[in-house]
């Protein structure tokens, strides 16, 4: 036998936002650090580093989750990357190499 749970009517209440330019001036990226992009992490345990921008490409290394790294350009979905703990550089997908994301909830 199922029986009906009868809650109590809660009135709702109206979320009300102020607007940026609303408090004087208006934040920008260095005050607000959720709108700067985040820091470049790995997505996996490891990823293929590759002598070009393709899967077809030949193998150079392993980028493991854990090594620190640089990125230092990108084509595509493709990050030009040195591995700093083996000191290999190669290309990367940004499948699994990308930009950490940040978010504001104020």
């Amino acid at each position: 036998m199922l029986g009906v749970l009868a809650l109590p009517a809660v009135p709702a209440t109206a979320a009300t936002a102020v607007p940026a330019s609303a408090s004087g001036s208006a934040p920008t990226a260095l005050s607000r650090p959720c709108e700067r992009p985040g820091p470049w992490v790995i997505g996996t345990k490891a990823v293929t580093i590759r002598s070009k921008a393709t899967t077809k490409s030949t193998a150079v290394g392993v980028l493991y989750k854990g090594h620190k790294f640089t990125v230092h350009k990108s084509s595509g979905n493709w990050h030009y990357i040195t591995d700093r703990t083996t000191g290999v550089k190669g290309w990367v997908s940004g499948t699994y190499v990308y930009r950490d994301v940040r978010i504001c909830l104020d």
